[in-house]
């Protein structure tokens, strides 16, 4: 849209600004462009096996080959043309489709893929790597929905590691003495909603800071988790048993080929997961009570104003953050059968966090942020299979770099909840 000014009689035409948001996406554009051009240089000649199709799909796919180079090119130029068009949207101050972002993504990834297979007799498992990457990304989609739930009213949750590694022990502990996995997954959210409580406490009640108690709160749950460990369930292996929970395949659905491995061929974590995120979605921003609690998190004073209990929502929807933090935490144990360990849940409650801001406080966002995290995890543990000749350590490395690029490129300039981290007092 042009604008005209007047300058001694006359009309000049004035350039449009284009906002920030839409010139970093072009931006992103050219850089997933320039990424794969660059990656499909690099594939070596031969072929890549492509595995789609499980033992348990109705609709059986052969494994077949690829010659890596040819394919890498040609979605290479798809992508430059992606970007091309994308790029020229964001010239005009037009917003850039999201399906154009994702397809360019997606098969910049695919590139990427190419590189690490051709010429190589490793098969590249497409619905594996998709269903690691949901797997992976459940416990980060968890921790970002809790601190979504805060920080929409007003309260800083540093504490999301805390409450993600309580109920990991939570559900661990209480699974084995009741011999009952499932027990365990409702132990979970009630550790999580106990270290929601202290948050709440120290930060609502005396208005400590609320940064410094999150901090204060991982380190004690950190703290004694360990010491548990090392005394408690080290005397008594009982208390600690591998139990997981069973796989629940929905009927017709789990058997279409990609789609039903991934989505409904799943425990009861990951359904509720799916459940949670679009419940919030709709609650948050189609509902009186999502109406409410946007309104104490962006000025808490009007909402004082009309009636609404602004300490009163701050407490209840801290709580339920915890709970939901909580319920993550048990991927870390029964939802992956696995016993406890210390400090198992290694700095996932951060990368939560980060994907909460990239997502922009939104349920859908921090769930496509979380998923994008799942995915540098995964990408990681199949570098591992193909025996690559790059040190594990950098791989173990990848989810926290690609953490620190996307915040720091992509999520510096966006806008937190006005009343964030400030107490409310009558």
């Amino acid at each position: 849209m042009s604008a005209t000014a007047t300058v001694t009689g006359t009309t000049a035409p004035t350039r449009a600004v284009v906002p920030s948001e839409i010139r970093r996406t072009g931006y992103l554009l050219i850089g997933i462009a320039a990424l794969a051009a660059l990656l499909a240089v690099l594939v070596p000649s031969g072929d890549s096996r492509i595995r789609i199709s499980t033992s348990a799909d109705a609709l059986q796919i052969p494994i077949f080959a690829v010659p890596g180079k040819v394919t890498a090119i040609v979605l290479t130029l798809v992508v430059v043309g992606l970007a091309a068009y994308g790029f020229r949207l964001t010239q005009r101050g037009t917003r850039v489709p999201v399906w154009v972002v994702a397809t360019a993504g997606a098969l910049a990834f695919v590139v990427l893929l190419l590189l690490l297979s051709a010429g190589k007799d490793q098969v590249v498992p497409i619905t594996g790597l998709l269903a690691g990457t949901l797997l992976l990304g459940t416990p980060l989609v968890f921790g970002a929905l809790s601190g979504v739930v805060c920080e929409r009213v007003g309260i800083v949750n540093i504490a999301i590691e805390g409450q993600l590694l309580a109920g990991a022990f939570a559900a661990a502990v209480v699974a084995s003495m009741a011999g009952n996995a499932y027990v365990g997954l409702i132990a979970a959210p009630v550790a999580g909603l106990a270290v929601g409580a202290l948050l709440a406490f120290f930060s609502i009640r005396y208005q400590v800071n609320q940064i410094i108690v999150g901090v204060v709160l991982n380190v004690l749950v950190v703290g004694i988790t360990s010491f548990l460990f090392s005394t408690v369930l080290s005397d008594n292996p009982n208390l600690n048993s591998r139990l997981g929970l069973p796989v629940l395949p929905i009927p017709l659905l789990s058997e279409i080929p990609v789609v039903g491995p991934v989505l409904f061929r799943q425990n009861l974590l990951v359904y509720l997961m799916f459940a949670i995120v679009i419940a919030l979605q709709i609650l948050i921003f189609r509902s009186r009570w999502g109406l409410r609690l946007r309104s104490v998190g962006e000025h808490p004073k009007a909402a004082d104003t009309v009636g609404i209990d602004v300490n009163r929502t701050r407490w209840r929807n801290t709580l339920l953050g915890g709970a939901i933090a909580g319920l993550g935490g048990a991927f870390f144990t029964v939802a992956s059968g696995l016993a406890f360990g210390k400090d198992m849940t290694a700095g996932n409650g951060f990368i939560a966090l980060a994907a909460m801001i990239l997502g922009r406080w939104s349920p859908k966002g921090a769930v496509v942020a979380a998923l994008m995290f799942g995915l540098s995890k995964q990408l990681g543990q199949f570098i591992q299979q193909l025996q690559a000749p790059i040190p594990p350590q950098f791989l173990l490395m990848l989810p926290y770099v690609v953490t620190i690029l996307a915040v720091a490129g992509f999520a510096g300039r966006v806008r937190a909840p006005a009343a964030e981290g400030v107490p409310y007092e009558k």
